[in-house]
């Protein structure tokens, strides 16, 4: 039986993005932006510490895009901060001319993503963003799982040459990953071994696939559980030897049904061995106000969600066979 992986407590993942943030501030070639949100995504202590390499934009989100990309031309390695939908949804034409196209260094690094935003509303609860930034070439998406992958990811995109979109939250959630296996930049991680289906999963959603693991374990039915903490570059090899050893799959992710993980994880089994799937994410809609808690239980996206898929899934294995 697997050994489960237990929650050292909670802590938010923009915590362990502003902690790795400045441990990487030691190289002088790290420079941090941000558009008024310097605490809020976690990125007071690097203002505090190397305040000459440090700039408050303003609520001018776009702007400080494209000031990041021109730092790039001068050596620099930008880190730019602030809310996803301001990151992506806002900035959307800067992002993609000035950063993607002309294939600068440039970090964007997202907090308060999808409905863990919690009471702020749909208008900020952007659930769309992975599909934004998969969607663009010379961009690398990256959607760590919890506050110690958060601060390894942070430490991976910064030795990484390009651009790249990271994507964290506001809740404090269980922190239960390890440094066993090295985080690497396109390589899923196989958190828990099982031959009746895979649970494919990425961000606050993986504590959640590890839940129902357990939960389907005491059922006799056994779900390998990957975390799929890059969404581009895909793991495309984990995905297809998935999708043949164990012949069906559920995906699970805080992002709209359309253009995220899950497709992505369709597209490639499609192409190489198509198996049937199953998908746990919003469904077409948008967000609205309440707890982080409260919203991922109204929306669908729990534990108990994503047993009740893989059941439906393994029927449709079973009518395959």
């Amino acid at each position: 039986m697997n050994k489960r992986l237990e929650s050292r407590g909670e802590k938010a993942t923009r915590a362990g993005f502003g902690e790795a943030l400045l441990e990487i501030g030691s190289d002088e070639r790290v420079v941090a932006l941000c558009a008024d949100l310097t605490e809020s995504v976690g990125m007071k202590k690097f203002a505090e510490k190397y305040p000459d390499r440090f700039f408050n934009i303003g609520i001018a989100e776009a702007n400080m895009t494209s000031i990041a990309a021109g730092l790039c031309t001068t050596g620099k390695i930008p880190f730019i901060g602030t809310f996803a939908n301001f990151a992506t949804g806002r900035s959307f034409d800067q992002v993609r001319q000035s950063v993607a196209y002309s294939e600068k260094n440039v970090k964007i690094c997202a907090s308060h993503a999808g409905l863990t935003l919690g009471e702020d509303g749909a208008t900020h609860q952007i659930l769309e963003d992975i599909a934004l930034m998969r969607s663009l070439p010379n961009m690398t998406v990256v959607v760590p799982a919890d506050f110690s992958e958060t601060k390894r990811a942070v430490k991976a995109i910064y030795k990484h040459r390009g651009a790249v979109y990271l994507r964290f939250g506001r809740p404090a959630i269980p922190d239960f990953t390890t440094d066993d296996v090295p985080f690497e930049i396109g390589k899923a991680i196989e958190l828990h071994s099982g031959n009746d289906l895979t649970i494919i999963a990425c961000g606050v959603m993986v504590w959640r696939a590890l839940q129902a693991a357990y939960k389907l374990e005491e059922e006799g039915v056994f779900a390998r559980v990957l975390n799929m903490h890059t969404i581009k570059p895909l793991d495309s090899d984990a995905i297809v030897k998935a999708a043949k050893e164990t012949g069906a799959i559920v995906t699970a992710e805080e992002h709209q049904i359309n253009a995220g993980l899950g497709d992505a994880v369709a597209n490639v089994c499609a192409r190489n061995f198509p198996i049937p799937i199953e998908m746990v994410a919003v469904m077409d809609k948008f967000g609205e106000s309440g707890t982080a808690n409260q919203l991922l239980e109204k929306y669908g996206l729990t534990s108990d969600a994503i047993v009740q898929k893989a059941k439906t899934v393994l029927k449709r294995k079973q009518r395959n066979a």
